[in-house]
């Protein structure tokens, strides 16, 4: 196997007939000693069968594009910020399902990579027997979540329910925040929001999802209709009409 490159399994290629009736696992991971083990793992899973492994995040493209529908096991690590990076990859991809090993599972992380939209996130120290219930049961249409992180997912949903339910609850947003939200009810793109606040497109989206998390929205629209509804942003009197919202929201 090269380590640069998408590999298929090398005990041989199974029928085509065979291969629709498994279940198919992408092993996304920059460790080749974790690729080698779950691969071993999984190879004596009738029903489970590895067809690609790829070590960084263009492999994963690649292993995807030939195989859609696969379950994917995807090391965090392999993406500088997966919060950030994940989101784009599930949209792109929406019939693979996406498992995430993280080296140390904590509620920060857990509630951001489920919004993400990942089936499960788990630690590397899993067992084997764990991981191919967690696949199964993932390829089955399932979400693999423990109790501890469904403590925190549903905590982090009330508290959202509550500021967006409590007129009076006020979210601390910073004066760059209070810009960029007013630039997002006026329709700017994000090209157009970092011109102005002399910043990039990237700052604009990390700053959008702070905002989105502080505020319990989830896109651009929900976040302008949110503003004006609560009143976030104070009208100026020497501004001309009130800005018209976008009819849809425009990709982040």
């Amino acid at each position: 196997m090269k380590s640069d490159s998408i590999t298929l399994p090398s005990d041989g290629a199974a029928p085509e007939e065979s291969l629709q009736q498994q279940v198919r696992i992408i092993l996304a991971d920059s460790q080749a000693i974790y690729r080698v083990g779950m691969r071993k793992v999984f190879a004596v899973e009738d029903d489970l069968r590895v067809v690609a492994q790829s070590e960084t995040v263009d492999h994963l493209h690649t292993a995807l594009e030939r195989f859609p529908d696969a379950v994917v096991i995807l090391e965090a690590q392999l993406l500088a910020e997966p919060i950030e990076a994940i989101p784009p990859i599930v949209a792109r991809y929406p019939t693979a399902r996406f498992i995430v090993q993280v080296a140390k599972v904590d509620e920060d992380d857990t509630v951001g990579l489920y919004r993400c939209g990942v089936k499960g996130v788990v630690p590397r120290s899993i067992s084997p027997n764990q991981l191919v219930e967690c696949v199964r049961r993932i390829a089955g249409g399932d979400t693999w979540i423990d109790s501890q992180s469904i403590s925190w997912v549903l905590e982090a949903y009330r508290t959202q329910a509550a500021t967006l339910m409590n007129p009076r609850t006020q979210p601390q947003l910073s004066p760059k925040e209070l810009t960029i939200i007013g630039c997002i009810t006026r329709g700017m793109r994000n090209k157009e929001i970092a011109s102005q606040v002399g910043t990039t497109e990237q700052v604009v989206k990390n700053y959008l999802r702070k905002i989105y998390d502080k505020l319990g929205v989830s896109d651009r629209l929900e976040l302008a209709l949110y503003c004006l509804h609560h009143q976030i942003l104070k009208p100026d009197p020497d501004s001309p009409a009130p800005s018209v919202l976008p009819a849809a929201p425009r990709p982040r």
